[in-house]
């Protein structure tokens, strides 16, 4: 009787330790999930988004989701010069659905809106990702 006793405290001891070592994997993976940011918050992709990832920590793999009226506005991700001349240079990639993902890159991700001179009066947007 006492082997049955000890061998059901090594399964138990067994099943705690596989558990335990579930739950740690769990939370690592938890801990790397990217995390989706609404560009504009409530506001949307606006004239009021250059300022909007203040105070924010961006990582590569975070999505960034740009919402707008399409007929008004549109991304178009671009280079720093692109950023800078308010120019879509060749190779730049413009999204028009009004409800964009786009995944961070590391290092500087630009954006601009192309649409009425929008880039000109300030529609322009630049993120930094770790």
């Amino acid at each position: 009787m006492a082997q049955g006793r000890g061998g059901a405290s090594a399964g138990r001891a067994i099943g705690a330790m596989a558990f335990a070592a579930v739950a740690c994997c769990c939370c690592v993976v938890i801990a790397d999930a990217a995390t989706t940011y609404y560009v504009g918050d409530s506001n949307g992709w606006s004239f009021s988004s250059p300022s909007w990832p203040n105070g924010k920590h961006f990582r590569a793999g975070d999505t960034l989701v740009f919402r707008y009226i399409p007929w008004i506005h549109n991304v178009v991700a671009v280079s720093e010069d692109g950023y800078n001349g308010c120019t879509t240079p060749p190779g730049s990639r413009t999204y028009t659905s009004g409800a964009d993902s786009v995944t961070l890159a590391k290092g500087d991700n630009f954006f601009i809106c192309t649409r009425f001179g929008h880039c000109n009066l300030g529609m322009k947007l630049v993120v930094y990702a770790a």
